[in-house]
């Protein structure tokens, strides 16, 4: 059953054919250590550990690196602005070395709450410095970048197929910056990007700097990715996954990059998703006042594998609309698949049948939905107890909510006294009494359902 992805550079689902055998590379944009990474942010991490679990699922043996930006991206994703790593220390009086450390802490504990398996590697920007200025040295080598006081840029004209992972025609290809005086007056044409800054005028203090052909500074936030992914996965590799807010400028100027370097393509499957999107289809952004973290949900009571559930009930390539309503759905829904998984029980066998619905709806371009929708069709089938939960573990290696390690509730000897006397109390009609003893039941954390044969008490 072959596994299909879109992608985005063809703009066409394709079947997956990986460059050796059953070795996959997949390079994914990692963070920009300077704040919490938000819940849209962290979608797109959900998603690509999907994409991994998917091609482990299948067979394949997979290289993973991520990356984490802890120079040179500014707040400007095309070029201006203010370093965001010198933007998050003058916020909070630290250096950006400690700011980069310490929001690198946090966003990997939010990969461990979620059940994302990490990347065998973490690459960091500052500790790839020298990496970079060699790739740097090809591209100019080959003519493909210009020289001013300022900084080397990248010479976009020369690449002929520039704009096509966002399909755009470059004439048209305009980059806001958010203050005209920033613009360096030599830079040739909007879309051309800085490859290498120079110590010089607004980045004369610049924090982080190191020496150069081209003088003492810091490399562009492109330049990091390419050098990188090119360094541990090799001139030609499978996979490179984001989110759809790179393909106009960080992905499109990466793979320029890559070609300027290589002369070929590097990247054999560029996978995208789309936002985690709030009120009237506006993205999440620490820009914006919309800006929710892991963290935040969890004081809000939401399990981080609630939100993990969340994720997979929408299709990575559509946008997910999140709302309060819509988390707590997502909780119920969770909670009632983790308490029904809690009562099964033995060693079985994984179902055939189920487990061959279930691949073709992961190999589908990850159709997560649907592989949630197989899975409800398992607790709902004639198989053995032992047998749904062999299979439902089984679907688990892809959808990572940790339901191997979930344990039968216990009651207290408390809580089953109320619910004892609450069956008395219906015996006798007395429904007043009957309401109050399951509002206490409820206020114990725990929900009662009347059976035929009695009664079943579950966490709620």
């Amino acid at each position: 059953m072959t596994l299909k992805l879109f992608n985005t550079l063809t703009r066409q689902e394709e079947d997956f054919r990986p460059l050796h055998g059953k070795k996959v590379g997949m390079y994914t944009c990692g963070p920009t250590v300077y704040n919490y990474a938000h819940i849209g942010n962290l979608r797109s991490y959900v998603f690509a550990d999907i994409l991994k679990r998917v091609l482990d699922y299948n067979g394949f043996k997979v290289k993973q690196v991520m990356n984490i930006t802890d120079v040179g991206h500014l707040a400007s994703d095309a070029d201006s602005g203010e370093d965001k790593l010198e933007k998050g220390a003058r916020r909070e009086g630290k250096t950006v070395w400690d700011v980069a450390r310490f929001y690198e802490t946090a966003f990997k504990e939010d990969v461990k709450k979620l059940n994302i398996i990490e990347p065998r590697i973490w690459a960091r920007a500052t500790e790839h410095v020298k990496e970079q200025i060699k790739m740097i040295k090809k591209i100019e080598k080959n003519g493909f970048t210009y020289d001013t006081p300022q900084a080397l840029y990248f010479d976009t004209s020369k690449i002929e197929d520039y704009t096509a992972l966002s399909r755009q025609k470059l004439e048209d290809k305009k980059i806001a910056v958010r203050d005209e005086v920033e613009v360096d007056p030599d830079k040739k044409h909007p879309a051309d990007f800085v490859l290498w800054f120079k110590r010089v005028g607004k980045y004369s203090d610049h924090a982080m700097h190191w020496p150069s052909p081209w003088g003492d500074g810091f490399p562009g936030w492109h330049i990091e990715c390419s050098a990188m992914s090119i360094k541990y996965l090799g001139d030609k590799f499978d996979i490179h996954t984001g989110g759809i807010d790179h393909i106009p400028v960080h992905h499109t100027n990466e793979r320029a990059q890559n070609l300027a370097a290589t002369g070929r393509e590097v990247v054999q499957y560029w996978i995208h998703n789309e936002f985690l999107v709030i009120g009237a289809g506006e993205k999440m952004a620490k820009s914006g006042g919309n800006f929710l973290t892991l963290k935040f949900l969890t004081d809000k009571g939401f399990d981080p594998l609630a939100y993990r559930y969340f994720c997979l009930g929408t299709s990575y390539r559509k946008p997910l609309g999140f709302s309060w309503e819509a988390m707590e759905s997502a909780r119920a829904g969770f909670e009632r698949i983790k308490s029904q998984v809690a009562e099964l029980k033995g060693k079985g066998k994984i179902s055939k049948e189920f487990k061959d619905k279930f691949l073709a709806a992961i190999n589908d371009d990850l159709n997560t939905p649907q592989g949630l929708a197989v899975l409800q069709e398992v607790l709902k089938s004639d198989l053995s107890s032992a047998d749904k939960l062999a299979t439902i573990i089984d679907f688990d290696r892809v959808l990572g909510l940790g339901l191997d390690n979930i344990k039968e509730v216990e009651i207290s000897a408390a809580v089953k006294k109320l619910a004892e006397e609450r069956i008395f109390a219906r015996q006798n009609k007395d429904w007043a009494r009957s309401d109050e003893l399951r509002a206490q039941i409820e206020a114990a954390g725990f929900a009662v359902e009347d059976e035929k044969s009695g009664y079943k008490i579950k966490k709620k």
